[in-house]
């Protein structure tokens, strides 16, 4: 019986060890999602880094008041889902926002704390590889050389 139970133990924590993996491969890279909040339509795109059980990335929100970028920090991700702040400077003042989230394929359900103010509940959505080619600005590219259809110059 005790062996029985010993197998069942590292089982389960097998189990939670690949649950971890999975969402660490599935959370990094670039989300975006719309937020109604007390003072707006505020837009965001997170861009996620993993290491381990550790997140961190930038998020950059854009607001009616203007756009603004800041470090993501206290991240961790884990079986019981997503969770970091964006600290954000609001005119003089500190605002801390607490987002804790869960992961379901392409979506994060994301529920946030904005200090003693205000919650809201929204959902980010992956941004594909071609999605972000397109946002990225393009490179100048040499003019391609143009083709005649004239004859060779005699000599």
């Amino acid at each position: 019986m005790k062996n029985f139970t010993k197998i069942i133990a590292l089982a389960v924590f097998a189990l939670a060890a690949v649950g971890v993996a999975r969402a660490e491969d599935n959370f990094a890279g670039k989300w975006k999602g719309q937020i109604e909040s007390q003072i707006g339509l505020q837009k965001y795109t997170f861009d996620f880094k993993v290491d381990g059980t550790n997140v961190t990335g930038k998020a950059i929100g854009e607001r009616e008041m203007g756009t603004n970028e800041v470090t993501l920090t206290e991240g961790s991700i884990g079986t019981s889902g997503i969770t970091f702040v964006e600290n954000l400077k609001f005119g003089d003042n500190e605002v801390r926002i607490v987002y804790t989230g869960k992961i379901s394929g392409d979506e994060i359900k994301f529920h946030r704390k904005v200090g003693d103010v205000a919650e809201e509940d929204f959902t980010a959505k992956r941004v594909k590889a071609d999605e972000a080619k397109a946002d990225a600005p393009s490179e100048a590219k040499p003019a391609a050389a143009t083709e005649t259809n004239s004859p060779p110059a005699k000599p």
